[in-house]
């Protein structure tokens, strides 16, 4: 049997998040991402303000001078998280092969689910309607016999597209007089690469077949391949990830320490909040920073697995206190050696207070799943939040 891909892909997805929250946001150009003045780039946008030329990744000066009127929203990630779960909790529903590129694109192979749900174009289409009133977001679907078919149909009737590409010859068809950058893998250096031969367009690949090879070797023969249509990538739900991590960007570099701590306590909630939603456990700590003239280091500890924001924080904090007294401007904790044990040995004590803690825990957790991670704080993240308030800008 043939493989049957289902692709989604959300529109300007965390534009569309906060337009969903906020409907007079709705037909104006809002650009997500850091503020005008700041240091940073453009997440996403709304289509309003790709009509002026902003693009994610774009400095934000540069949104700024193309779009000054435009409406500008720092990311809200927790509220994006929610969306994404929701949105991979409706896909899980139609096959177990299903792997994430992001928050808000995947692929789905739906080939063995067929004889339950009914045919691919029949499953894009229910994803589609769900997501559409289970989240209130839009999404582009596409429907094709490989990878990239379904990936390039999905972008073809964009926004809140549906499109099918039922055939290695559609897909030629569709392709054959557009730039060679719509073939997966092709960037903006094998573009060049290929532009020096006089290869511009697929149609200048299949009559070039043998100089593209020759010039690229076994990529160029894959490039080829994947122009002819033939695809055979698999679709597989990832392993859990190596690492998670979070950081923070300084407008001004920072030499007071004490405020990085402050700044860590609140980077380990968030990592914490994170990982306690998936129900796993971490066993590496490692802490980031780049310093003033973009010196990077990174230091690391492995201990007993944890879930607790307390515990990130004392680890990273202790190896801050080990680094350089530098001034920073960029520090990040990642965490890694996740497993779903936390078994440990503890004494009877321990275990008394362990479960205390998982009562407390479990509290929190739940007055956060529902209110938001603000919801709750501990003793030490009100105090660290108001000494960012009242010594430096801040946004917790």
């Amino acid at each position: 049997m043939n493989r049957q891909i289902v692709h989604f892909d959300m529109d300007m997805f965390f534009a569309a998040v906060e337009v969903r929250d906020n409907p007079a946001l709705a037909g104006k150009p809002l650009i997500i991402g850091a503020i005008p003045g700041e240091r940073g780039v453009v997440s996403t946008c709304s289509y309003e303000a790709r009509k002026f030329g902003v693009r994610s990744a774009m400095p934000i000066s540069e949104a700024y001078r193309r779009c000054p009127n435009g409406i500008y929203m720092r990311p809200n990630g927790h509220k994006y998280e929610e969306a994404s779960r929701q949105i991979r909790g409706i896909c899980d529903c139609y096959t177990d092969l299903v792997e994430y590129y992001s928050l808000d694109e995947g692929s789905l192979d739906v080939t063995g689910s067929l004889g339950i749900f009914g045919s691919a174009a029949h499953i894009g289409r229910e994803i589609k309607r769900r997501i559409r009133e289970e989240t209130y977001l839009p999404c582009s679907v596409g429907i094709g016999y490989s990878i990239m078919s379904a990936k390039l149909a999905s972008e073809e009737k964009k926004p809140d597209g549906f499109y099918e590409i039922p055939t290695a010859e559609a897909l030629r068809s569709l392709i054959i007089d557009r730039s060679v950058r719509v073939i997966y893998g092709i960037g903006p250096q094998t573009e060049a690469e290929l532009n020096n031969i006089g290869v511009r367009t697929v149609r200048d690949i299949y009559n070039s077949r043998q100089t593209v090879i020759n010039t690229l070797g076994n990529h160029g023969k894959y490039i080829v391949d994947l122009a002819e249509g033939i695809d055979d990538r698999v679709v597989a739900a990832p392993s859990k990830s190596q690492s998670y991590g979070t950081e923070t960007t300084f407008q001004q570099d920072i030499t007071d320490f004490e405020y990085l701590k402050d700044v860590l306590r609140f980077i380990a909630r968030e990592l914490s909040y994170h990982i306690r939603l998936k129900g796993t456990y971490c066993r590496t700590v490692t802490l980031k920073i780049t310093y003033k003239g973009f010196k990077k280091i990174t230091r690391s500890k492995s201990g007993e697995p944890t879930n607790r924001a307390g515990d990130i924080y004392k680890t990273a904090a202790a190896l801050l206190d080990k680094i350089a007294k530098q001034p920073v401007r960029l520090i990040g904790i990642t965490l890694s050696g996740f497993t779903d044990d936390a078994a440990r040995q503890m004494t009877l004590f321990d275990a008394a207070a362990s479960e205390k803690d998982g009562r407390i825990d479990a509290v929190m957790m739940e007055l956060q799943r529902k209110y938001g991670i603000d919801a709750v704080k501990t003793g030490s993240e009100l105090i660290a939040e108001k000494r960012l308030h009242t010594d430096k800008e801040f946004d917790l």
